[in-house]
């Protein structure tokens, strides 16, 4: 099941809720700041291409 929808929308509510009901939460947001953290050669590739004022 996908969860979308806009900001300040519920979705982090929901998801809580789900949660609390046993499913399994992969929160797309919070991965892509773990690809592009300091150190990451997902931040390094994106440098890389646009430069470091990224």
């Amino acid at each position: 099941m996908g969860l979308t929808g806009g900001i300040a929308s519920g979705k982090s509510f929901v998801a809580r809720l789900l949660a609390e009901y046993g499913a399994v939460i992969i929160d797309a947001d919070v991965l892509a700041r773990e690809v592009v953290s300091s150190g990451t050669i997902g931040l390094a590739k994106i440098v890389q291409v646009f430069g470091d004022q990224v």
